[in-house]
């Protein structure tokens, strides 16, 4: 094949998990701002996914959350995203809106309120057998604040017997992901604070617990796609959350900030063989704040697809020639020369090929389809961060 057939190929097999919060109203600490044509239910929010899918062809499963998109029947849900086009993906906990877990969840000295939080991870994997998901997502807000607050090795102890209960409850075809971030909502000792501590919880667990890398919960200058080649070494890279940051975790547009960043990224999946087929789940975890919801998700899918695209058209031979014969400028030169292509054009061709428009975000702004949600979402409660 030449390297455009390559690089479309392997194009047409990629896809893009969407988190069902990126349709709600969002904001800061300070104010949430609201929109015309805002989702107002989960099914809403899977319908506002499916339209992102429809347009891109890159987003075929939408994420849910626990209690946000709680419904009563969750099988009518799974039933709904189908008709749509979509099918429901992970299923995400929420161990941080309940006042008591103000010292902890499954962290918690209390033995009740572990108790509790290891009960919600039992709803969620009910929900997933409804669903039909195969993955239970798990980000703990757990830590302290001062120095003495809480012993620190049992706190660990705590999180390793809580985790170990939440991974029997999981059917043999499901996996536990364990998501890490090194600082927020506390800020002396988070409790998952990076992709160490979250291996060594899923290497004691079994080989159905992963961890999950989200661009956004790292240090600056964290060298992320170091990070992606241990966790791909060790067999344990289960998901992948793709957004933007300029401080800390900001939910931007994925590529916004830093689109050579997000190249790199991409070079390390794709020269690893693990864009398809490797049981790495990519997704995005974005709250737009002032964006248009749908129109942000069009955006970020495809500045992900761009950037694959350039991955895909580094010539592999001649970087490892250039490794090999030690010539630094040489091989940097080869993925400069990837990234500086314009692959706008291929993936126009690409798009037109499957029936989709050459330019999905310019298709969907002339479509009015916004304006029609304005017009006909009247009334009810719009869903919003926490709901």
């Amino acid at each position: 094949m030449t390297p455009s057939e390559t690089v479309l190929s392997a194009l047409a097999a990629q896809a893009i998990e969407l988190p069902s919060w990126a349709f709600g109203n969002s904001g800061t600490r300070f104010k949430v701002f609201g929109q015309p044509g805002t989702a107002r239910t989960p099914y809403e929010k899977v319908a506002d996914a499916a339209t992102v899918h429809r347009y891109t062809g890159l987003a075929p499963r939408v994420s849910l959350h626990v209690p946000w998109d709680r419904v009563d029947d969750y099988a009518a849900l799974s039933a709904h995203a189908a008709d749509e086009g979509v099918a429901i993906g992970a299923v995400n906990s929420n161990l941080f809106q309940d006042d008591d877990y103000r010292l902890g969840s499954l962290t918690h000295p209390d033995p009740l309120v572990r108790r509790k939080a290891i009960a919600h991870h039992a709803e969620c994997v009910e929900v997933m057998r409804a669903t039909g998901s195969t993955d239970l997502k798990l980000w703990l807000p757990d830590g302290t604040n001062y120095a003495g607050q809480d012993d620190i090795r049992a706190r660990q102890d705590r999180l390793a017997e809580s985790l170990s209960e939440i991974y029997a409850l999981l059917d043999p075809h499901m996996r536990l992901l364990l998501e890490y971030k090194f600082f927020e909502p506390y800020f002396y000792a988070t409790d998952v604070p990076d992709w160490g501590t979250s291996l060594l919880h899923c290497l004691a667990l079994g080989d159905r617990a992963h961890v999950v890398l989200d661009t956004g919960h790292h240090a600056p200058n964290t060298n992320i796609e170091f990070i992606v080649v241990q966790l791909l070494r060790a067999g344990r890279l289960g998901a992948f959350d793709f957004n933007s940051r300029n401080y800390a975790d900001d939910d931007l547009i994925v590529g916004a900030a830093d689109p050579f960043q997000l190249f790199r990224i991409m070079n390390e999946i794709v020269g690893n063989g693990a864009l398809t087929g490797a049981g790495v789940n990519f997704m995005l975890d974005q709250c737009h704040n002032i964006e248009p919801k749908i129109q942000g998700q069009i955006r970020s899918v495809l500045n992900v697809q761009e950037a694959t695209a350039r991955a895909l058209l580094v010539d592999r031979a001649a970087l490892r020639r250039a490794q090999t014969a030690g010539d630094v400028l040489g091989a940097h030169q080869v993925l400069v020369d990837a990234y500086a292509t314009d692959v706008r054009p291929l993936l126009a061709e690409f798009r037109e090929a499957r029936g989709l428009a050459a330019d999905p975000f310019a298709a969907y702004r002339a479509s009015g389809h916004d304006q029609h949600l304005a017009a006909t979402r009247v009334g009810g409660e719009q869903a919003s961060w926490g709901a």
